[in-house]
């Protein structure tokens, strides 16, 4: 018998700014999601050139939910001012960060998810 399990993703393409107001959003919607196993969460933050320490609030929880869950919660296309942030917060040792959401799968691929038996 083979069991496979099929990569879930959930994107999540936050726009501007991760401040507090776009950090609500981000977790609204966020919130919305049902997390299962197996799923994986990409927030592409190709469209983000501004967050503040509020907006680190709903990656966190975003990260903490998922890993909770059994998910595997990446960021990708993170520009310069959001990139420093993580920095500075050393938070870009936590996440896993990838240069583009292509990226993500040839990784994905290479480290795959699916399980036979």
């Amino acid at each position: 018998m083979i069991l496979t399990q099929e990569l879930q993703v959930i994107l999540f393409k936050p726009q501007a700014s991760i401040d507090l107001e776009g950090g609500k959003t981000l977790s609204e919607q966020m919130a919305r999601v049902v997390p299962q196993a197996h799923q994986l969460w990409v927030i592409d933050l190709a469209e983000v050139n501004f967050m503040d320490s509020s907006g680190l609030v709903p990656l966190v929880k975003g990260l903490k939910a998922a890993r909770q869950s059994g998910c595997r919660l990446v960021l990708c296309n993170v520009q310069a001012p959001v990139r420093l942030i993580l920095e500075l917060t050393q938070l870009d040792s936590v996440f896993e960060i990838f240069p583009t959401y292509e990226d993500i799968f040839s990784t994905v691929k290479e480290n795959s998810l699916v399980l036979a038996g």
